[in-house]
């Protein structure tokens, strides 16, 4: 909340922006969040005695242009933008309306799965070169925490990791999979050295889909 604080101080007058995807379901920046940081950043500059305007707005997707150009009607009505999106979408934000200084309200940590109400582990790191076909499923890259390629270090114990005992070994997950599948001679074959290269080391990502783009 300091750090929020910080940002905006300078200014009279901002747009609080929520986002109706993956920040919703996590609820870390739906409408329901956005109304809460509203309502505490209002008490706050109230007891500072000074005047400060929110206006509030939940957009279906900050990450989409094409959602991005409703907040046309606001921008020119505030002094800055506080996005409650991951990253994408507050940099969406930045790149459309570069005359406006936008902040992040949340610090985006990776792409992941909810294991149960209030918790989400991260699955996937994007790294473009998927082998989810050959290890049944399970992110190596991703789960375990040596990304070790072609089976468990020497370190995993009872199915745990070495590095933190409360995280499973993805070998052991792999494995108990394969087993599941009846597909363990697949364990025996070497996966190849891991091309990063479509893991973006050259610079920002980008996909296009040559028959919808225009």
């Amino acid at each position: 909340m300091e750090e929020l604080i910080q940002c905006i101080k300078p200014y009279r007058s901002i747009l609080l922006a929520g986002c109706n995807e993956c920040v919703t379901v996590c609820a870390a920046g739906g409408r329901k969040e956005v109304g809460v940081l509203a309502s505490a950043l209002k008490m706050h500059f109230m007891k500072e005695g000074k005047p400060f305007e929110i206006q509030e707005v939940t957009l279906e997707r900050q990450c989409d242009p094409e959602y991005v150009e409703q907040l046309v009607s606001n921008i020119d009505q505030v002094d800055a933008v506080l996005s409650m999106a991951c990253g994408c979408g507050v940099q969406e934000i930045a790149r459309r309306f570069h005359n406006k200084p936008v902040f992040p309200a949340l610090n985006t940590k990776f792409m992941g799965a909810s294991e149960r109400q209030g918790v989400w582990a991260e699955r996937c790191q994007g790294c473009g070169d998927c082998v989810l076909g050959f290890t049944a499923g399970i992110c190596p890259v991703a789960r375990c925490s040596k990304q070790l390629f072609n089976g468990p270090c020497g370190g995993s114990t009872n199915g745990k990791c070495e590095v933190d005992p409360d995280i499973d070994c993805a070998w052991q997950l792999i494995w108990d999979r394969l087993k599941a599948l009846g597909l363990t001679e697949r364990y025996e074959e070497n996966l190849p050295a891991k091309d990063w290269r479509p893991a973006g080391g050259t610079g920002p990502r980008k996909i296009i889909r040559e028959d919808m783009a225009s």
